[in-house]
């Protein structure tokens, strides 16, 4: 909201939204992504036998990480302009767009050691059930943001280097944050450099697949990227505007479930309980169901007041308004291919299994390039978006296909009930909110209406879930009964 009210849809917000997505690339490909589906099962597995063996191994691997960052920043920094002529080609014709592109890119690259650091502190302490600090510390990315954006834009001649000051700092935050709670496990920091350990040999051999899965996913946000850059200005910031507004849902459900499944079903397939395990991916995948299908109906129904009230202020007109929903219609599209695909693929990590993600994957980048070029036309970014949902299902569907096949089953009868529930729960939902909104409010964007209609949806779809017995509404509400009891 801060950043859409002080930079809208304008050249520097494009060249911003641009550089930062240069290093959350390579964030996946270090960090949250390839990094976690390769250290979690291991480390996980070093704690059942030997605790403190496992401690020197992650201390080991924070060091030759940071190392190994340090160097790789340094080498980004240096060719940032060229990386740049590729990934936004559709700023070289504007020198002035192009050259702030490149500075903010080289501004922000430090960015990627901290979280790099900051995503093995999270496996140490998730693996340790402690998932509160690392879930939380985005928060304060968020915060250093806003706060640096509110203050500090007045300091710079081009008030956009404030958002690099507040993602730094962020980032350092993010680390810093999670540190204390790593000691009270055990954690102890010494320079300890030794890449050429049998456990470090280990992350990199089951890494370097999982980096080839992470890599594809990575290439369909920068085809995205390339291919907005060419619509002309504010395109590239419509895309990132509607993907936040998806992301939340998706962050809170999807990568939450997924966060805290990968240490679980490592264990279970470690102890090799493979019907517990079939019964905690049927179970995650029916919540993730259950949470996430109404949100992106709720999301898809309400988008233009959402994006009216959360972005149109300050340098955010109506018309990014109009074009930021219509992006946000088909992102929607996908969001619960978006967060299935990251159960499924936890399931194969955990299994040691880093190869048949990244098979799949690799598939669906030639579809969603494919699906890019042949809507990009008429749909203009928002045909990106709807190619990135199509993409994604197909993703979704065939990885639960195989593992379905590995696995002898995926309790299918229970997950196409939950399916039927939920979709027939939303409906219901949607249909009531849809008429109520111009009923009650006659269309009007209000703060209140908005928040109305939300209290509505919430409502009718748990009680239509109860209506149903679904065993989801039930966990979900004796999870919140103990949560309110503590």
């Amino acid at each position: 909201m801060v950043v859409a009210n002080y930079f809208g849809a304008k050249s520097s917000a494009d060249a911003f939204f641009v550089a930062f997505r240069i290093p959350n690339m390579f964030r996946q490909l270090t960090a949250e992504g390839a990094l976690s589906a390769a250290f979690v099962p291991l480390f996980t597995k070093t704690v059942m036998e030997d605790r403190e063996k496992a401690l020197r191994f992650a201390n080991n691997l924070f060091i030759t990480l940071m190392v190994f960052v340090t160097g790789l920043v340094v080498v980004a920094i240096i060719f940032a302009p060229y990386l740049l002529k590729v990934m936004a080609i559709g700023f070289t014709g504007d020198k002035a767009k192009f050259d702030l592109t490149v500075n903010l890119t080289r501004l922000l690259f430090p960015y990627l050691i901290f979280i790099s650091l900051a995503s093995v502190m999270m496996g140490v302490l998730n693996t340790f059930h402690h998932f509160s600090s690392p879930s939380a510390s985005p928060v304060l990315l968020n915060a250093s943001i806003i706060v640096a954006v509110i203050f500090l834009r007045d300091a710079f001649s081009l008030p956009v280097y404030s958002l690099v000051v507040g993602v730094l700092a962020g980032g350092f935050l993010q680390l810093a944050i999670q540190i204390p709670f790593a000691i009270k496990e055990g954690f102890v920091f010494k320079f300890v450099f030794e890449p050429a350990s049998e456990q470090i040999k280990k992350v990199v051999a089951l890494s370097i697949p999982a980096t080839f899965g992470i890599a594809v996913a990575e290439i369909n946000l920068f085809v995205d990227t390339m291919l907005a850059s060419l619509l002309g200005e504010g395109a590239v910031s419509y895309l990132y505007y509607a993907q936040r507004l998806v992301q939340f849902p998706m962050g809170i459900f999807g990568v939450a479930m997924s966060t805290a499944l990968l240490p679980t079903l490592s264990r279970e397939w470690g102890g090799g309980d493979k019907d517990k395990m079939v019964g905690t991916i049927s179970q995650s995948f029916r919540m993730t169901m259950f949470l996430i299908i109404p949100s992106m109906a709720g999301l898809f129904v309400l988008r233009e007041p959402i994006v009216k009230l959360i972005y149109e202020h300050g340098a955010f007109t109506s018309a990014s308004t109009q074009q930021t929903a219509f992006t946000l219609a088909f992102f929607c599209l996908g969001l619960l291919s978006f967060s299935g695909v990251k159960i499924f693929v936890s399931a194969f990590y955990a299994m040691g299994d880093t190869k048949t993600p990244v098979k799949v994957a690799a598939l669906a980048m030639v579809l969603n390039i494919l699906f890019n070029l042949a809507l990009m036309g008429p749909l203009r970014q928002a045909g990106l978006a709807l190619a990135t949902s199509i993409s994604s299902t197909i993703n979704l569907v065939v990885l639960a296909w195989l593992l379905r096949n590995r696995l002898g089953g995926l309790d299918g009868p229970k997950i196409f009930k939950a399916f039927r529930d939920v979709a027939t729960a939303s409906l219901i939902m949607c249909g009531v909110v849809y008429l109520s909104w111009g009923t009650l409010f006659g269309g009007g964007y209000t703060v209140v209406g908005l928040v109305a209609m939300m209290a509505l949806a919430v409502a009718l779809y748990f009680a239509s879930a109860v209506a149903l017995k679904m065993e989801e509404a039930g966990l979900v509400m004796d999870g919140l009964s103990r949560r309110f009891r503590k």
